[in-house]
């Protein structure tokens, strides 16, 4: 087996971060601030002129239509996420390795802060899974960041929603702040509750990565 690529995002460099992180191979990250830029902006433009290909490649005005409309939604909706304090969403698509020969295994990978009482991280850490989220399968984790909680829930979209009617598996993980007054929530959700081991063992691998100094400052 070869040395593993790791390919540094712009983002490392970026004076305003607040936690570094790996990212596994299969996901791709979703440009928040150009899908998010204000109409007239540099971000905005060139997020313009990266659709544009799609919609004249579009069969018949409809399409193109409907595409506009999905791409508002989704808009629409990663906004409010980061209302609620996200700053990071991955998409990610990988072949399951246990039945190839089902379709690709789609999920989402989101990083938010939370802000919380001023305590201990280990109480922090303990809090986060002891509320009513309905929290299972526990586990408590000491990585180079600090201390972590992973959990897990099941969610089910409103009967009469729009939504297919499918479990949702979100696999959390609680990584206080070192100035004790917030925290990372670090979530991987996925319809593929069949093969919730894998994917917590994914998100376990991460957590391993995670950092609240910039860990490049010395190579700098």
């Amino acid at each position: 087996m070869g040395t593993p690529v790791v390919v540094l995002d712009d983002s490392v460099g970026d004076a305003r971060a607040e936690l570094w992180f790996a990212e596994p191979a299969g996901y791709t990250p979703v440009p928040l601030r150009s899908l998010l830029a204000e109409p007239g902006s540099p971000e905005a433009e060139a997020m313009r002129e990266a659709v544009a290909p799609l919609l004249d490649a579009a069969p018949s005005e409809w399409v193109r239509l409907r595409f506009v409309a999905q791409f508002a939604l989704g808009q629409q909706m990663l906004a409010v996420m980061c209302d609620f304090g996200t700053v990071h969403c991955s998409i990610g698509l990988h072949r399951d390795d246990i039945d190839p020969m089902s379709a690709p295994l789609l999920s989402l990978f989101t990083i938010t802060w939370q802000d919380t009482a001023t305590a201990p991280r280990a109480v922090t850490a303990a809090r986060a899974v002891t509320g009513p989220g309905g929290h299972s399968r526990v586990e408590y984790l000491e990585q180079p960041c600090g201390p972590v909680t992973l959990s897990e829930t099941i969610r089910r979209p409103p009967m009469d929603g729009p939504l297919p009617q499918f479990p949702l598996l979100q696999i959390k993980a609680h990584l206080p702040h070192p100035d004790c007054k917030r925290l990372a929530v670090l979530t991987i959700s996925t319809t593929a509750v069949a093969r919730r081991e894998e994917y917590r063992a994914v998100l376990s691998r991460i957590t391993e990565t995670v950092r609240f100094e910039d860990p490049l400052r010395a190579w700098r």
